[in-house]
């Protein structure tokens, strides 16, 4: 399995997002920001639930590569 890819590799495809936001919304935005394989496959990996910050993204995707 690839590296997971750190936090500000994946925030900087899911800038302007309103919160919470849902494991879908993160998809799609990060998707029309153009988000590599690596990136949309450590999203794919998070828990189904709502996200209150951007800290929590980041947390789900470290707990989950």
């Amino acid at each position: 399995m690839a590296d997971a890819p750190n936090p500000i590799q994946i925030q900087k495809f899911l800038g302007g997002m309103d919160y919470p936001v849902s494991k879908d919304t993160i998809l799609q935005t990060a998707k029309k920001e153009g988000a590599d394989e690596r990136v949309l496959d450590a999203l794919g990996r998070i828990p189904d639930q709502e996200y209150d910050a951007p800290t929590a993204i980041s947390k789900a995707v470290a707990g989950n590569h």
